[in-house]
This record gives C-alpha cells, sequence and structure tokens, in this order.
C-alpha cells in the first residue's frame, strides 16, 4: 500500500482512484455506493448547518464579540473541508482524477489547512475564556481588532503547515489493460514523509491536547475556589459563562473523537508495515470508517456552535445585568467602606476570582 499526503482524500483515494477494473465486483460496488451516500448525507446536513449558524451569528449577536469571531472561523473552515466531499465522492464512483494537477495541490492540502485552522481556533478561545476568568483586567487593554490579527495569523501557519503536501505531489497516468487512470501521486520519500506525518500529529493533536488540558484544569481549580469563597455549588451551576466554558470543551471533545482514530491509523501505516499484510479490502473498510469519522466532525459542528451561540448571548445579558446591579451598589455604598461584591449573589465568577486576587472595587466586565 503505497502511503500518500497525510489527508482524508488521500485516505480514500489510496484505493479508489489506483487502476482498477471499471466493473468491480458486487461488494466493490455496494462500499462505493454506501460510502458515496453516507458523505453526500455528511455533505448536506454540514452545509446547510454551518450555513445557517454563520447566518444566525452575522444577523443576532454582535460581531465584535470574541466567541463569534471565533465561531465564524470555525464554521467557514468546517464549509471548506466539507466541499471537498464531491471531489471524493466523484473520484471514488468513477475511479479516476478528472481535477488535474492544480485540483491534486488544492485538495489535497485543503483537509490539513481546515484540519488545523479548526484546532487551533478552539485552542485559542480555550486560552482566550481562560484569561478572561484569571484576569479579567487584562481583557480590557487588548485592542479591539486584535481577535482578527489572531484569526488571520492561525489561517496562516495553518497554510504553512499544508504547503508542503500541496508542493510535493503531482498527476500521473499510468494503464492496466488498455484502461488509462490519472491519479495524485506524492512524491515524498519515506523518511521525510515519516517526519512530516510527525509533525502535523504534534500540531494538530498532541500540542493542542496538552495545552487546552492544562488550561482547563487550571479553570477546574479556579472554578473550585471561586466557588467556596462566594458562590453556593447551585449558584455556580447557573453560571452562564460556565456553560460556554463546556460548550468549547465539548467542540473539542468532537474533534479529538473524529480526528485521532484517523490520526492514529496514519502513524501505525508509516510505522508498523505490518499493515500492509491487511487484505485490501480491510485496509479499505478502516480508510472508509476514518474518513466518514472525520468528515462527521463537520457535521456535529454546527449543532455545537448553536448551542455555545445561545449560551454565550445568556452570558452577555447576565454580564450587562451585573454591570447595572455594580453601579447600582457603588452609588448605595455607605460610609462603612462596605464591599461592593458582598451587595449581591449575581455575579459571574469572573468578579469572584477578581475578588480573590485583590482587584477590589474596582468595575470589571469581561
Amino acid at each position: 500500500m503505497e502511503l500518500g499526503p497525510c489527508a482524508n482524500l488521500s485516505c480514500l483515494l489510496e484505493n479508489g482512484s489506483a487502476p482498477s477494473n471499471t466493473t468491480g465486483s458486487a461488494s466493490d460496488i455496494l462500499a462505493t455506493s454506501f460510502l458515496g451516500c453516507a458523505l453526500s448525507v455528511m455533505c448536506v446536513i454540514g452545509v446547510v448547518g454551518n450555513i445557517y449558524t454563520l447566518v444566525v451569528v452575522n444577523l443576532s449577536v454582535r460581531l465584535s464579540a470574541s466567541m463569534y469571531v471565533y465561531v465564524v472561523n470555525l464554521a467557514l473552515a468546517d464549509l471548506l473541508y466539507l466541499a471537498t466531499i464531491p471531489f471524493v465522492v466523484c473520484t471514488y464512483f468513477v475511479k479516476d482524477w478528472y481535477f488535474g494537477d492544480v485540483g491534486c495541490r488544492v485538495l489535497f492540502s485543503l483537509d490539513l489547512l481546515t484540519m488545523h485552522a479548526s484546532i487551533f481556533t478552539l485552542t485559542i478561545m480555550s486560552t482566550e475564556r481562560y484569561l478572561a476568568v484569571v484576569k479579567p483586567l487584562d481583557s480590557l487593554r487588548r485592542p479591539g481588532d486584535y481577535r482578527r490579527t489572531i484569526t488571520c495569523s492561525v489561517w496562516l501557519l495553518s497554510f504553512l503547515l499544508a504547503l508542503p503536501t500541496m508542493v510535493l505531489i503531482d498527476l500521473r497516468t499510468s494503464s492496466q489493460g488498455g484502461v488509462t487512470k490519472r491519479m495524485c501521486h506524492p512524491t515524498w520519500q519515506m523518511g521525510a514523509y515519516k517526519v512530516y506525518l510527525t509533525v502535523l500529529f504534534i500540531t494538530s493533536i498532541l500540542a493542542p491536547g496538552l495545552v487546552i488540558c492544562y488550561l482547563y484544569i487550571k479553570l477546574a481549580r479556579t472554578y473550585w475556589r471561586s466557588q467556596a469563597a462566594v458562590f453556593s455549588a447551585k449558584a455556580m451551576k447557573r453560571c452562564s459563562r460556565q456553560k460556554v466554558l463546556y460548550m468549547i470543551f465539548s467542540i473539542i471533545l468532537a474533534y479529538w473523537a473524529c480526528f485521532i482514530p484517523f490520526w492514529l491509523w496514519q502513524l501505525l501505516s508509516v510505522y508498523r508495515r505490518q499493515t500492509g499484510s491487511l487484505a485490501n479490502a480491510t485496509v479499505a473498510c478502516i480508510n472508509f470508517f476514518v474518513t466518514c469519522l472525520a468528515y462527521s466532525n463537520s457535521c456535529i459542528n454546527p449543532f455545537l456552535y448553536t448551542l455555545l451561540s445561545k449560551n454565550y448571548k445568556a452570558y452577555l445579558r447576565g454580564r450587562e445585568r451585573n454591570a447595572l446591579v455594580l453601579i447600582k451598589v457603588k452609588h448605595k455604598r455607605g460610609s462603612s467602606g462596605e464591599s461592593v461584591w458582598s451587595g449581591s449573589h449575581t455575579y459571574t465568577e469572573s468578579l469572584a476570582v477578581a475578588q480573590m486576587q485583590g482587584i477590589g472595587n474596582k468595575e470589571v466586565f469581561l
């Protein structure tokens, strides 16, 4: 089995676009039909869901809010990722590549581009939520357009990581039984490919995973301390900000669940060549499974984005109410110097953390 670039498209085309008989067995036709139907359904659901997310976000919220800037970028990444499905389905049915050399370079690298853009954006979202909780005053000092700069940097870095795949691939033609077939062929040496694949695994799974796990462990400790200091357990469960963090983590878990099997299969194929002894049908089934699982992430995400947006809107409304309460209590303080923090139990956990850190009576709105 010849390995191609580490992309879901290549995962299928290893077995689908290679020269073969045009007729195929009944099992091949059944497998191809099932795969085509499954991917087509995922494409329709994912495209409709992500377009709905973009429309809702653009019509109903303030686009300057941090969460919505990132949700828009996540939805765009999903749409670009889903855009490769029609090419996969077409190629697997006709067992030929009709989209030229440019199509090879663009479509194969698009998988990696969108994959990294998604996980990098999720990592940035987790980092920003963490800083908003533990360092609330710092968020007030950031320039208004810094999020756009961050997202542009995310896409640029993702493009650079996908660039070797775009460069080191070409379109080749071969003949078998008088039938000419075209296929996208990688030009990697195996040693270089192992290094590149390992780097991609680190950048798309391992490194973001370690960062996110560290941030959520720190957040859990911070919440526990703020709960003990100010809130009852019941009040903490009602915090909209906490729900926002739960939803971000749910999106991250969905990403890991959908992409880790794909990456494990790719690494196994490179580092343990025994996979070459597997029957072609077994390899094809595994390729089908990990590919469908990866594409399913873009179908699940719109539902999670919608829930995230609703929870974030609830948090913003709560923040505005807390701001009004804080202003009223501040004006009503007596000469005894009673702290404004004790005037209400409706503040968010960020205010509790601010109290713990000795911020005092400053107004802190994230």
